[in-house]
């Protein structure tokens, strides 16, 4: 079993989703008390907002690279990043490592292909849906993206760091969240990318009548995939 390497703490809240899913996995593997190798890393997620808000990416991509390499040094055999806005900083931090940094973006894609869907709707930070680091990727598999108006894009990185990141789950929220899910689907998306990691545990995606690609569960499992040499 090799070990995964965990950079955590944006949130906390789904950093602790990430820690149960791929023990749990693991052990569906492998029976018995088995349980993952796991080295954790969590930031403070204050600077990593201030961080952003200021578009200081550059600083942010050094300091996980620089977390990254304490990983590696202390055995992790692949790195993650707990959230999808922090892979804005991907290519900045892979050329520092030589462990494989695994794209939450790539492990979507392939699920996405599986299900023979080509457009879809992603919902996430202002970053995420704004930014290509994560929409090239799923581009390049041939896969097309389209993302909310300008108000419900608001309304949604709003409440990501303001609610969710803090653990605050509301009715309200979550019927917005699902206005603004309609209103992709009915613009021809034929799924949802949850590209935040916090929104599961928002809107359950069990609880969703139409395919929901919940980015935090595809990684983890990517994750426990990696580690067991399985097929992804």
């Amino acid at each position: 079993m090799k070990t995964i390497g965990l950079i955590g703490g944006t949130s906390w809240v789904s950093t602790v989703d990430y820690y149960r899913i791929i023990n749990q996995q693991t052990n569906l593997h492998l029976g018995g008390i088995n349980s993952a190798k796991i080295l954790l890393y969590s930031v403070n997620y204050h600077e990593f907002r201030l961080r952003a808000d200021t578009g200081n990416w550059q600083q942010q991509g050094e300091e996980l690279s620089a977390i990254a390499q304490k990983l590696q040094q202390a055995g992790a055999d692949c790195i993650l990043l707990c959230a999808n806005t922090m892979h804005m900083m991907a290519d900045l931090i892979q050329p520092n490592i030589t462990a494989p940094l695994l794209h939450i973006a790539n492990g979507t894609a392939r699920e996405i292909l599986k299900r023979k869907i080509k457009k879809v709707g992603l919902l996430g930070t202002k970053f995420t849906m704004e930014h290509d680091f994560f929409k090239s990727r799923l581009t390049d598999s041939g896969i097309e993206t389209i993302i909310p108006d300008s108000a419900d894009r608001d309304f949604v990185h709003d409440t990501i760091f303001n609610e969710l990141g803090k653990g605050v789950f509301s009715a309200s929220t979550k019927s917005r969240y699902l206005e603004i899910m309609d209103n992709l689907l009915k613009q021809g998306a034929e799924g949802i990318i949850f590209g935040c990691t916090e929104i599961p545990l928002l809107t359950p995606p069990t609880e969703c009548s139409f395919p929901v690609f919940d980015t935090l569960d595809i990684h983890s499992k990517n994750a426990v995939a990696f580690a067991l040499g399985l097929p992804e």
